[in-house]
């Protein structure tokens, strides 16, 4: 007999045709969140749970989760999951860590580049009809090559954000928790900076850490005016890293430049003020969007899910002591 699944929305085609070949499937088959109340009811009595990082696996949905194996999130992140409850009822919860840092990490520069200059705003120039002539002082922005880069988290995608700045001979300053080691330092020409001095010398200030109590508005109104008036901050993280009603007071002040942000706050809701601002550039949660990313995001998703319902250590496991019990 197939254990009983529950999938929280439409995943690629791949990774469904993985987990129907072994699983029943109750799946959510309209690309629209569930709410809680139905979220709670789908996982009673299901073995395992694919689900997305919009899901809010909270400790009142990991209780309704009775007799389940394993929360399996498509994500690299899991800020979404319960995962202390999860493992006081002794349910597995994995991610998907890895897959996506070079996809995260170019949609960061494309942010970087196109942010500083103010394509978005060239582009809407254009097809409003504005465009009479070529000006010396049209759209002005700033310029990439050589410049500073603040890296805010040194993890597998600020790394990956460093390797790229070489290409631009930038200089690059990084802040993190753990130092990394001199000969990581070396190969990437990156430096590391206490955080009041890396956001006072970057000229980009790009942010790649977890959302976690002390990350939560790391970047505020006292972060932000340290900042140069010409520098740019990008954000591809989670959007609460950022105090967004300080961003917009900084952008139209004009204590920075410009930003360019691919999460917020309280997603999917925008900051109104952010959506008046040209100096800002908004994408809905593109960093990992790529059909071949996010196909391998799904299918180890569910190779997590099919080796915790075997009684296997799943690849990729955030609490592993549960299975140590």
């Amino acid at each position: 007999m197939k254990p009983n699944v529950v999938v929280t929305r439409i995943l690629p085609q791949r990774a469904m045709d993985m987990v129907t070949a072994e699983c029943d499937t109750d799946m959510n088959e309209k690309d629209v969140r569930y709410s809680k109340k139905k979220l709670m009811d789908c996982v009673k009595g299901k073995a395992g749970m694919i689900c997305l990082l919009t899901d809010e696996i909270d400790t009142e949905v990991v209780e309704a989760c009775q007799g389940m194996k394993v929360i399996a999130n498509v994500a690299v992140g899991y800020n979404n999951v319960a995962v202390n409850a999860a493992s006081e009822k002794g349910i597995l919860v994995t991610n998907t860590p890895g897959v996506l840092t070079e996809t995260t990490a170019d949609l960061a520069w494309s942010l970087i580049m196109t942010t500083a200059r103010r394509l978005v705003e060239g582009d809407k120039y254009l097809r409003a009809g504005k465009w009479k002539e070529w000006g010396l002082n049209l759209l002005l922005g700033g310029d990439v090559y050589g410049k500073t880069l603040g890296i805010v988290g040194f993890g597998r995608i600020g790394k990956a954000i460093a390797r790229r700045a070489r290409g631009f001979d930038m200089m690059v300053l990084y802040n993190d928790d753990n130092r990394a080691d001199a000969t990581v330092e070396k190969d990437l020409g990156a430096s590391y900076a206490d955080m009041d001095l890396l956001l006072r010398e970057s000229d980009f200030v790009t942010l790649h850490v977890p959302l976690t109590e002390n990350t939560h508005h790391l970047i505020s109104e006292q972060e932000l005016s340290m900042m140069k008036p010409d520098s740019y901050l990008i954000n591809t993280s989670r959007g609460p890293v950022v105090d967004e009603a300080a961003l917009v007071a900084a952008l139209k002040d004009g204590n920075i430049a410009g930003a360019g942000l691919d999460v917020f706050e309280r997603e999917p809701q925008v900051e109104k003020g952010l959506l008046k601002l040209d100096n800002v550039v908004l994408l809905p949660h593109l960093g990992s969007a790529s059909v071949a990313t996010r196909t391998k995001m799904a299918t180890m998703a569910v190779e997590n899910l099919l080796a915790a319902l075997k009684g296997e250590r799943p690849p990729n496991v955030v609490n592993p002591e549960v299975m140590d019990r």
